[in-house]
């Protein structure tokens, strides 16, 4: 028993030695992801607009939209990845 303790406790350990990011620096990276994913996930819903809308015009400017909104999730991505580096 005391083996198998001893194990788990090691098994710990080196996962905790391995991840050498900051909670501070894993925060950022949540927040952005979870941001990021939000606006991909309304981009989404804004192609899908596009798509069942029969004005043609309407759908142009939904999709350009989607695109902008994507764009902005990228940028968010890239931003929190500079922080992250910064905070390291």
């Amino acid at each position: 028993m005391k083996k198998i303790v001893l194990i788990a406790a090691a098994a710990g350990l080196m996962s905790l030695a391995a991840c050498n990011k900051s909670p501070e620096a894993a925060a950022v990276e949540n927040n952005a992801e979870m941001m990021a994913d939000n606006m991909e996930m309304q981009a989404d819903n804004l192609e899908d607009m596009a798509d069942n809308t029969s004005n043609e015009v309407a759908s142009d400017a939904l999709e350009n939209a989607a695109d902008n909104v994507e764009a902005a999730a990228d940028n968010v991505r890239d931003v929190a990845d500079e922080k992250i580096d910064n905070m390291q």
